[in-house]
């Protein structure tokens, strides 16, 4: 059996030509040895093997720079090669490091080889079908390098028959299909065949005007062939009338990826509430309200007292409003209304475990949503008022909670402290400071909060 230096040698001297190449034309002659001595010994780690390929990438672009400064013309492939012959072996021996795997694909996109990515995809998920991080990246790869969405969707759906319980899949999987709408939707628009395009009015001709023509025979549409371009007209008609309707755009797709998640973790509502707000991110899009709705309505159906469901109701009307929007006053209201109905289901639960949870929660999303539209300066004086209004009647559900000392989440307290300070609600934030103090008197943030508010009261 050979030993650790002949195997070492053996490899050494696989690259002799190019350094016999790289010597002769005076570029540099580091030597190669110690890294091979090291790799081939018993006791080598992955860390080597990284280091090794991180000083043949280093050696390649200090060889690519003295070539270009020497204006001398260097084959440049073989660099690349040695490095992928490096990565290929720690991948072999060490097939279970993702880290080196990962290595290998940042540098074979880097360097554009696009056949060396994808065979190191399908042997690296081949050998770790069980990681959905690396079943996202695949997927990713497609779809922004390669802008394949079948190829990009082939690599979620294979994804999830391994890992069917992980939530970042499902999740990355409906953003992945909310961004293929997106982008068919601005093509769409692009090309005007979008059905909110604007239409070009014709301009009506004049009786001067048409006084002023000589007037032409009238040719039929045998002479000119209209009847097979009004055929064809009708045809591309039909057929942009099936792409409008069909059911991918108005969101069929997105609708059952959430189904089909929400079947895999029927305990957790919470995880409906990270699937909308996804979906909220493209809520430009005219599919988005109908996958929305559904949403929500399932919701309501499984679980129609938890805290997920009755923030996601809240907020449902609002998704997508400016503070410009001529629909925000009427979307307010709807959100007082819903707000109130909450409460009221809220109260319902009065004595179970669940109320104080579900009752903090809700107020607190409730606030954050709703201070969000503080930000904008041009928002009218009649709507801020409206949200001032609302913001105090949620916050008043919070303070219930500290002055019972029934609130539970300390982090979200202290966020919502810090939302009120940013839009001027000292009166507010002094009341809810005192309290969460009496609850938490050693938290080093409250306490750096508790001195904002003395320094605002010097200052009036």
């Amino acid at each position: 059996m050979a030993g650790a230096s002949d195997k070492a040698r053996y490899y050494l001297e696989q690259s002799v030509p190019e350094l016999q190449e790289l010597i002769r034309k005076q570029i540099f002659t580091k030597k190669r040895s110690d890294f091979e001595h090291k790799l081939n010994a018993r006791g080598s780690s992955a860390s080597d093997y990284a280091r090794y390929a991180e000083y043949e990438m280093n050696l390649d672009a200090l060889r690519r720079t003295r070539a270009k400064r020497l204006g001398i013309k260097a084959a440049s492939h073989t660099g690349q090669r040695r490095i992928f012959f490096v990565l290929d072996r720690a991948t072999r021996k060490f097939h279970g490091d993702t880290s080196l795997w990962m290595l290998y694909l940042r540098f074979a996109r880097k360097e554009k080889a696009n056949k060396k990515v994808a065979q190191i995809i399908t042997s690296m998920l081949r050998l770790h079908p069980a990681s959905p991080e690396l079943w996202v990246y695949a997927a990713n790869y497609a779809w922004q390098e390669r802008a394949d969405i079948t190829e990009s969707r082939g690599y979620m759906q294979r994804g999830l028959r391994f890992c069917n319980r992980s939530k970042r899949l499902w999740s990355d999987y409906l953003k992945l299909e909310m961004l293929y709408i997106a982008k068919i939707s601005a093509r769409r628009q692009i090309l005007g065949l979008s059905s909110n395009s604007p239409q070009k009015e014709l301009i009506q001709p004049s009786e001067d005007y048409e006084q002023d023509m000589i007037k032409l025979p009238r040719a039929t549409s045998e002479d000119t062939g209209l009847e097979n371009a009004a055929a064809s007209l009708a045809r591309s008609t039909n057929e942009e009338s099936k792409i409008v309707s069909s059911p991918a755009l108005a969101g069929a797709i997105p609708i059952a990826i959430f189904d089909a998640a929400t079947k895999e973790f029927p305990e957790d509502p919470t995880f409906g509430t990270a699937l909308f707000d996804v979906v909220t991110q493209f809520s430009e899009l005219s599919c988005s309200k109908r996958i929305l709705e559904h949403m929500v309505q399932y919701l309501k159906a499984t679980t129609p007292t938890g805290a997920a469901t009755l923030t996601c109701y809240i907020r449902q009307p609002l998704v997508g409003l400016v503070a410009a929007s001529t629909l925000l006053p009427r979307a307010l209201i709807d959100v007082v209304d819903r707000f109130e109905l909450a409460m009221q289901k809220v109260d319902s639960l009065k004595g179970s475990p669940e109320e104080v949870g579900t009752r903090e929660v809700v107020s607190q999303q409730t606030i954050k949503c709703l201070g969000t539209y503080l930000e904008f300066p041009e928002l009218d004086s009649d709507i801020r008022a409206v949200l001032t209004a609302m913001i105090k009647n949620a916050w008043d559900h919070c303070l219930q909670l500290l002055k019972t000392r029934s609130s539970r989440s300390k982090d979200e307290t202290i966020a919502l402290l810090r939302i009120l300070h940013h839009h001027g609600f000292e009166d507010l934030m002094q009341q809810g400071v005192t309290l969460a103090l009496a609850m938490w008197p050693d938290d080093p943030q409250l306490m750096t909060i508790n001195s904002q508010v003395g320094a605002l009261e010097l200052h009036h």
